[in-house]
């Protein structure tokens, strides 16, 4: 940094040399120890002229662990000495009596005498590495975002709220639910509260209501924590703030120190702000991983170093001899010349990564992308009624309605006034009743009683729609009466229902843990610790995750689940949620709203129900009709329902019984308050069933078609949630509704192959353009944080960089992107056996349910020329989520997990592979008492028993495998017995996690548990536990799930493991199939519908064509869960 050192630098370089030549000895390094004595060592004899560097520190920072090794490394160079100034001589002696020195490296923390050190660098004129006096602005955060901004530095929009008497207008607070106003300013939640004092590290995140409300308390480093979530919701009432935007990291913080303008060293460690758990090493020290910066982060490093004149800033960082090299020219490039020393400044040799090179067939996973339905939810309601009152257009033009036509409530503040408007007409209407008040009574006070449910408002649990009707509602459905009135109207859609339950938490939390087994690792002191290689790779900043989810409450609270699971995190589900998720509520990416689908989809609808409304058994004609695709499981359901109209009939009284059966138990003063499932009473499941009763039979005698998909989910809902009540017939109605919907659900998205692919295509060419889009992006450099390979100490393949995308959406997302794949000519399924047989799987498939899964896996073999199509390999997979709530005699079989492929064979670790992280010097194996079992294939057992834990959760390492051309045979070979089941509650539980042994995702910390707990373990689960076979498939179990302040979910169902559809495509196969699918879909939608008489032949998008010989290709998985619902 410049200095004023032309006159006074010589006097005072003079004058040092002075008090040297009074000594008879000097010392290279003065270190001042506890008890106050000094370590001398002599120089030689040959006096040298030396320049002599000064610390000037508390003792803290001066003896800290960082600074030993700077300092031992600084006395390494020529011409230069070190001396530390003791503490005491700080605190208490003159600056006078301070020793002398050339250049001074201070600074300032708790109770250092700044204005000392400023008045000692004004005597002696040293050369300065800190500024002193810009350290009195760190201190302050008004002042360090002033310079910030004077810089021209990006910041977070910011407000500061001082409450200081003499400046009245800059101690103005409004806080409100979800927002908070400062001077003006408003702030939605999430947003930032930080003291103005930087000493003060008590920052507080605080959280909307949408997301579960409360707060992150953030405070300097106590143990093994940095902070804790509060349900407080309110901000700090005294004290001078500033308040900020809340900047999402997913869940990562980058510290960077600089030494100059010209280094920056970066060190990215986990957010404290995400579970507030700290990540430390054996030796206590927390975890940080070197990361290298993009150009345009180094440029604003650099701009912030000169904005603060703060040259070294790397205390508690790590120490390298290239760090202090940059030190050493600093000081010798300012004072060698002064001293006459000889001295250039040595050319840095270019960093040139150094990448070791794979051999043989084994392949580099370099990303995974998924799918994914959300997990087990409360039935969805919805009730319509038509609003005409001034006060509900008020409303409506107050929140922006008349800008789109549409209008969606969801904040508390909103649904308050909703809800006070609909007590002021209730109100109205009982004290007049002749007073001009169009709204049904009947509608107001479900209004009323929806909203006043659970005492308290959130945005996850009910929403209010509007819509602009500017000649009222054309036409009465099955909830309305025809209007006889003229004139604009608003059509008020109720939506409440649909929340995640505590089950649908343990799936999406189970499942997360699970799918940490498709990536590689784990070997050494986490073999037999599924999943710990996703662990390690994560923590080593090799990971790129984003994770995203579309804007309702149930789909996001599943991601932030899911995320809980795969990381390993700890605590509440809200900071994970606010961190880690994206809500991609944009250009329809995973939401829907878009009025496109309505000509095509009600067309499809209105054939549908005219074919489901015959009163006769179905023809031959209506099996053309309704199942032109001829899928086994439509079929199967037709056969079963004969006649639908019957079918109807029979599930209309078997709601009418069960409606019965609930009002006697609400007679009965012992069941009156009886709590059901997830807080719901047995009044609030009555009003559920009744609405359903009066819904599903219409005033002209016929059935209204649209409400089977509600009442197959209801009743699917209390069989597993409400079995206790023994309610009589519900299997039954469990039995006729399942066959109803398995026909009306799947359908709804369209009859024929074309219909069906062009109603995909609305909803999810966006999905598929992001899709094509990360796969394409795999290779190019983004703003990630990737793992610095010169500081990979321990880390055998510090260039690998897995990229995963993870898609949370509802039914008609996963319905329609598996049309895509199905009909959309990705392979010919006459020239292709493989894609055959996952087609005749798919359709054997009868429902999506909650968790299902479609997942796409690349992979890169750096052998092949990287212009040969054989460069890259997908695979495609798939599964059907959760089980059904009984034990399915007829699932369709699927072919389990990558078939066919030599990875089943015994293969050998390429010790020189990008893969082999057996060679980590921090992953060395435990002396195991048995060693662990390699196995081929077996198939998954479809008939657990109920409560087993199932120890084959863990598919063998596919992130590299060796692929040869690979084939499905017409039958599998017989595979080996599967291994022997554990007893229950066993230790080596199919979901054997971090989390369960209480640990954190750390792979530091999981080595250490292992090494601290090996002997702990009772012996018979800990050989189970370390000599798990390697089984291609893995599901999550029926399990009993440890009370995780989850109540009610002690049984959760299990997932369906992952089946392969195609492990044999190209990445080019895959990138002109989904261009040509996109690009086709706005040309199919000018189009106009084909006679629904007809069905249409499959549309191919274009000649499918063989995968070429050994080519590597593309794995999709799809997991499907037990029966439920319908970017950047």
């Amino acid at each position: 940094m410049s200095d004023s050192r032309t006159g006074e630098g010589g006097a005072a370089a003079e004058a040092v040399e002075e008090q040297r030549r009074a000594q008879k000895t000097a010392p290279d390094l003065v270190i001042d120890t506890e008890d106050d004595e000094r370590q001398w060592e002599p120089m030689e004899e040959e006096e040298k002229r030396q320049i002599l560097v000064g610390i000037c520190a508390m003792t803290k920072k001066s003896n800290s662990k960082a600074m030993t090794q700077i300092l031992e490394r600084l006395c390494m160079f020529d011409y230069i000495n070190v001396v530390i100034f003791p503490e005491e001589t700080i605190l208490e002696e003159p600056v006078e009596s301070w020793p002398l020195c050339d250049c001074l490296i201070s600074f300032h923390s708790k109770g250092f005498p700044l204005d000392k050190a400023v008045e000692y660098a004004k005597l002696r004129n040293p050369l300065l590495i800190n500024d002193l006096n810009m350290q009195y602005f760190i201190q302050d955060r008004r002042e360090v975002y002033r310079i910030l901004q004077e810089e021209g530095i990006d910041l977070p929009r910011y407000a500061v709220l001082n409450r200081d008497p003499s400046k009245p207008d800059e101690c103005n607070l409004v806080e409100c639910e979800d927002h908070v106003e400062v001077n003006g300013e408003v702030f939605p939640k999430p947003f930032v509260e930080k003291p103005v004092c930087a000493e003060d590290h008590n920052v507080y995140i605080y959280y909307p209501t949408s997301a579960g409300g409360g707060s992150q308390r953030l405070f300097r480093k106590i143990g093994s924590r940095s902070s804790v979530y509060s349900p407080e919701s309110n901000v700090r009432k005294t004290g001078a703030y500033i308040y900020e935007e809340f900047m999402p990291t997913d869940g990562t913080d980058v510290k960077v120190y600089t030494v100059g303008p010209d280094y920056a060293h970066a060190e990215a460690r986990k957010s404290p702000a995400l579970d507030g758990k700290v990540e430390r090493d054996s030796e206590g020290k927390e975890i940080r991983y070197p990361v290298m910066l993009s150009a345009m982060e180094k440029l604003v490093a650099r701009k912030v170093c000169l904005a603060f004149k703060v040259t070294y800033s790397l205390q508690g960082s790590t120490v390298t001899y290239t760090i202090v090299s940059f030190l050493v020219n600093l000081v010798m490039r300012e004072l060698a010349p002064l001293f006459h020393i000889p001295w250039s400044i040595p050319l840095e040799a270019e960093d040139i990564p150094i990448v070791p090179t794979t051999s043989g067939t084994m392949m580099e996973l370099r990303c995974v992308i998924a799918i994914i339905r959300h997990g087990d939810r409360t039935p969805k309601q919805k009730m319509k009624m038509e609003v005409r009152h001034p006060l509900f257009f008020e409303l409506f033009e107050k929140c922006g309605g008349y800008k789109s036509g549409k209008l969606k409530l969801k904040k508390p503040k909103q649904l308050q006034e909703v809800l006070d408007i609909a007590r002021l007409l209730l109100v109205e209407l009982e004290q007049h009743d002749d007073c001009e008040i169009e709204e049904k009574k009947s509608k107001l006070e479900q209004l009323k009683t929806v909203l006043e449910m659970y005492g308290h408002f959130s945005g996850i649990n009910r929403k209010v729609q509007m819509t602009y009707l500017p000649h009222g509602q054309p036409k009465a459905s099955s909830e309305e009466e025809d209007s006889e009135r003229e004139g604009p109207s608003l059509l008020l859609v109720l939506k409440w229902g649909g929340e995640l339950t505590p089950a649908g938490r343990v799936q999406a939390e189970e499942l997360g843990r699970a799918f940490r087994c498709m990536y590689p690792g784990g070997q050494g002191d986490y073999a037999g610790f599924p999943g710990c290689g996703l662990l390690r790779l994560h923590s080593t900043y090799r990971h790129d995750l984003k994770i995203y989810a579309s804007d309702e409450g149930r789909v996001q609270m599943t991601a932030a689940a899911f995320a809980k699971g795969l990381l390993a995190l700890e605590g509440e589900l809200t900071p994970i949620l606010v961190q880690m998720v994206k809500s991609a509520n944009m250009n329809g990416l995973l939401d829907s709203d878009s009025d496109s689908l309505t000509d095509c989809q009600q067309k499809v609808k209105a054939r549908l129900h005219e074919i489901m409304q015959k009163n006769q058994e179905f023809t031959e004609h209506d099996y053309h009709k309704l199942a032109p695709t001829q899928s086994p499981s439509l079929v199967n359901s037709m056969k079963l329902i004969e006649n639908p109209v019957h079918t109807c009939d029979k599930v209309y009284t078997l709601i009418q019984s069960l409606t019965s059966q609930i009002r006697k138990r609400l007679e009965n003063p012992k069941s009156a308050d009886l709590q059901l499932y997830h807080s719901e009473t047995l009044e609030l499941m009555l009003q559920r069933w009744s609405k359903l009763e009066r819904d599903f039979r219409m005033k002209s005698g016929r059935y209204d078609i649209s409400k089977i998909p509600d009442i197959y989910d209801c009743v699917k809902y209390d069989k597993q949630h409400n079995a206790s009540l023994g309610l009589e017939d519900t299997l039954e109605l469990f039995r006729l509704s399942r066959a109803l919907a398995d026909i009306v659900i799947p359908q709804e998205y369209g009859l024929s192959k074309a219909e069906k692919l062009d109603i995909a295509q609305a909803f999810c060419v966006p999905l598929m353009k992001k899709i094509q889009l990360d796969l394409q992006r795999t290779h190019e450099d983004e703003a990630v944080n990737k793992l610095h390979p010169l500081y990979s100490r321990g880390v055998m393949s510090p260039g690998r960089h897995v990229r995963t995308r993870l898609y949370f959406t509802s039914e008609s997302h996963v319905h329609s992107l598996l049309s895509v794949f199905r009909y959309g000519g990705l392979l010919d399924e006459v020239k292709d056996q493989q894609w055959k047989q996952a087609m005749d799987y798919l359709s054997a498939v009868s429902e999506l349910n909650y968790m299902t899964q479609i997942v796409i896996m690349l992979y890169e073999d750096n052998n092949k020329d990287p212009s040969s199509e054989e460069r890259f390999h997908v695979e495609l997979h798939f599964s059907p989520g959760v089980k059904g709530c009984e034990e399915e005699e007829n699932v369709p079989m699927g072919f389990g997990f990558r078939p066919a492929s030599s990875e089943n064979e015994e293969k050998q670790t390429n010790q020189g592979s990008l893969e082999d992280l057996s060679q980590d010097q921090t992953d060395q194996a435990l002396p195991l008492t048995e060693p662990i079992c390699s196995q081929k294939r077996s198939p998954m057992v479809r008939s657990r028993k109920t409560g087993s834990m199932e120890p084959n959760i863990t598919p063998p390492n596919p992130i590299l495998h060796s692929h040869h051309t690979p084939s499905l045979p017409p039958s599998l070979p017989p595979s080996p017995p599967p291994p022997p089941h554990p007893p229950t509650g066993s230790l080596c539980s199919g979901l054997f996690s971090a989390s369960v042994l209480g640990v954190s995702s750390s792979a530091p910390n999981l080595r250490d548990y292992v090494r601290t707990h090996r002997r702990k373990l009772p012996c018979a689960p800990q050989l189970e536990l370390f000599s798990m076979p390697a089984v291609k498939r893995f599901s999550v179990s029926f399990a009993r799930h440890p009370t995780n302040g989850f109540e009610g979910c002690s049984m959760v169902p299990s997932i369906y493991p992952l089946e392969t559809l195609h492990n044999s495509l190209s990445l080019k196969q895959v990138d002109e199939f989904l261009n040509t699918v996109c690009e086709s879909s706005s040309e199919a939608h000018i189009k106009t519908m084909k006679a629904p008489s007809s069905p249409s032949p499959p549309l191919a998008l274009r000649p499918p064509s063989d995968p070429p010989a050994g080519l590597c290709g593309v794995s999709l998985f799809m997991l499907m869960p037990p029966t439920g619902d319908g970017l950047p």
